[in-house]
């Protein structure tokens, strides 16, 4: 087994692609983001004697005093050949990674598992951990619009027609980097007032992700003005079956017009179009976030478990204590 450093940006964005359970999370462009925010990347790919590619990991690194925590996000990502070799790839990045006994190494596969990936995981030592805030709901849609329309609740049914209904709602795909551009300047000042008005906090950075998201195909980014006025924008990812709700700020507005029933649809519809078999939700938090949960189960109460993390430590206790704080 060889560890090999992909420096190229283009030819590991092309093997994240081409794979079938490629997101945006195992991108270069999301790790661009994430060295922007303090973390060392390592883009690794594992071969074996004959050169054959067998899987691919992106790694997040930051130091913490004497430890190391090693993060791999949407990933690893195995090749067909390397499904059958999973505990061998992860042996031989805990090699290559030298692991000291501080060091802490998290594997969030975000719906990209497979099952090679997680034979792999357990086979080499990983333990993993679950939370009720992992956890989505989906929209299947390969039975088509009016299946999912026919599921939907009353009210949200009703909302979404009041929204189609108002001749002074648009909505609006977003394509030039100009326009993507200035929604996502708008989107960032809803979004911080947005925090201010519920009161949460989160680690996105939206100025060290700006340029990226306006720049990449692969997140859809949605403007929803009501008379002429931005009042919503939503932004999705899409991958080769799915696309993800990801981020939304709104004004005031937006409250009382229904754009947000509307933004969503859109997606739905978007989705569809190009082909997904789901939308995702993006994840539900009943306990902690009551009212986008009572919003996105007006659409479907279709729930699915989002991917454990999983936690390698050559310390026990290390691994313990971190199993205890992830699964709060």
């Amino acid at each position: 087994m060889q560890v090999i450093p992909i420096d190229d940006l283009s030819v590991w964005d092309a093997a994240v692609w081409a794979h079938a359970s490629g997101t945006i999370f195992a991108t270069a462009g999301w790790g661009t983001y994430k060295a922007r925010c303090g973390a060392d990347i390592a883009r690794l790919g594992v071969s074996d004697e004959n050169g054959d590619l067998l899987g691919l990991a992106q790694m997040q690194i930051r130091a913490r005093g004497p430890a190391r925590q090693i993060y791999i996000q949407g990933g690893p990502l195995l090749t067909d050949k390397g499904e059958r070799h999973g505990e061998a790839v992860m042996r031989a990045l805990l090699t290559y990674l030298a692991l000291g006994p501080l060091d802490l190494m998290i594997v969030d596969p975000a719906r990209a598992e497979s099952p090679g990936a997680v034979l792999g995981l357990l086979a080499a030592g990983f333990a993993p951990v679950t939370a009720a805030g992992r956890h989505t709901l989906e929209v299947d849609l390969t039975h088509g619009l009016e299946k999912v329309q026919a599921e939907m609740e009353q009210r949200w049914r009703k909302a979404l027609r009041k929204a189609q209904r108002n001749t002074e709602l648009s909505l609006h795909f977003l394509d030039t980097v100009t326009e993507r551009l200035a929604a996502f300047d708008a989107f960032a000042e809803m979004y911080k007032a947005l925090k201010l008005r519920k009161g949460f906090s989160n680690n996105f950075d939206a100025s060290a992700y700006r340029d990226l998201a306006a720049n990449d195909p692969h997140l859809v980014m949605l403007d929803v003005r009501d008379g002429g006025e931005r009042c919503l924008v939503r932004i999705a990812h899409v991958s080769r079956n799915r696309l993800t709700d990801f981020f939304t700020a709104s004004t005031e507005r937006a409250k009382v017009n229904a754009a947000a029933y509307l933004a969503v649809w859109g997606f739905i519809c978007r989705g569809a179009e190009e082909g997904c078999r789901v939308f995702d939700f993006g994840g539900i938090d009943p306990a902690n976030n009551r009212g986008v949960y009572d919003f996105k189960r007006g659409l479907t109460r279709n729930v699915v478990p989002s991917s454990s993390l999983w936690l390698y430590s050559r310390t026990r206790t290390v691994r313990a204590v971190a199993g205890t704080l992830l699964s709060r």
